[in-house]
């Protein structure tokens, strides 16, 4: 039921006062209904207050977020713009690199294919040449006429650094065919084996295995023997991997490697 509004309860009571009607009662109830009215209506205006102030809130609340998020937007344009950037920079970079080591290879394949040539044909000079018989002492027969040993070793080695493998495993070869008594031998068969580590572990494993063999005393055993038991390990042949580690550790336990030895035994729970 809808409430009088505040006019015409006066308006009631003022009838009522004119008519000579009105009991002491009837004016209580007029009094009251106007106060109700009142307080209503003041509680309206301030759930209308509260429903402003809400209002006014979310909207500050609103903008502050809007304007944080177009700062946020503006500033990851700004990195996306570096970044792409850099990464056009670091392509042209990569590519002008791959460039350079193509040249570097083909420059180096022709270089070892020219050592390959001459290293023939100083084979067979020596072989049409080579006396029957030399005065004690006198080694002009034997004595290379092409590369050295020393360019030889060093070009091949070149070749692995500069990450052509299969180039510097050609040299290495060429090198112990020409001079299998150098006392670099070692280090050649220990770089054939790098050569094939990535590709092919258990070729690596052959020539490590030479060197482990026929080389103890030398300085690649140690590293060779470390490197068999990472194949092992790339094998899952845990058991085998110990074996090496342990081999390493006790046949070289003031090497390098037998510390790396010792941590990968405890890695392994020995």
């Amino acid at each position: 039921m809808t409430q009088p509004t505040v006019p015409r309860l006066a308006a009631l009571g003022i009838a009522v006062l004119l008519a000579g009607c009105a009991s002491k009662g009837d004016l209580r109830r007029v009094e009251d209904q106007l106060v109700l009215s009142r307080q209503e209506s003041a509680r309206r205006d301030s759930a209308a207050a509260n429903r402003l102030t809400e209002i006014l809130q979310l909207q500050r609340s609103l903008s502050d977020s809007l304007a944080t998020a177009t700062r946020s937007f503006a500033t990851l344009s700004a990195q996306l713009q570096t970044f792409r950037g850099d990464v056009s920079n670091d392509l042209y970079n990569v590519q002008q690199q791959l460039v350079q080591v193509q040249a570097l290879t083909g420059q180096s394949q022709q270089r070892l294919t020219e050592l390959r040539t001459q290293l023939d044909a100083r084979s067979e000079q020596l072989g049409a040449s080579r006396p029957e018989s030399t005065t004690p002492g006198d080694t002009t027969a034997s004595r290379p006429t092409g590369p050295s040993a020393d360019q030889m070793y060093e070009a091949s080695l070149g070749q692995l650094r500069r990450g052509s493998p299969g180039t510097a495993r050609m040299g290495f070869q060429q090198f112990i065919r020409t001079y299998g008594q150098d006392a670099r031998l070692p280090d050649a068969l220990y770089f054939i084996g790098e050569s094939y580590a990535a590709d092919a572990p258990d070729s690596a494993a052959a020539y490590y295995g030479q060197v482990v063999s026929g080389y103890p005393k030398s300085a690649r055993a140690a590293t060779s023997l470390y490197k068999l038991g990472l194949v092992a390990e790339r094998r899952k042949d845990i058991e085998g991997a110990k074996g090496f580690y342990q081999r390493v550790t006790k046949e070289y336990p003031a090497s390098d490697e037998a510390a790396l030895a010792r941590d990968r035994l405890k890695s392994l729970g020995r």
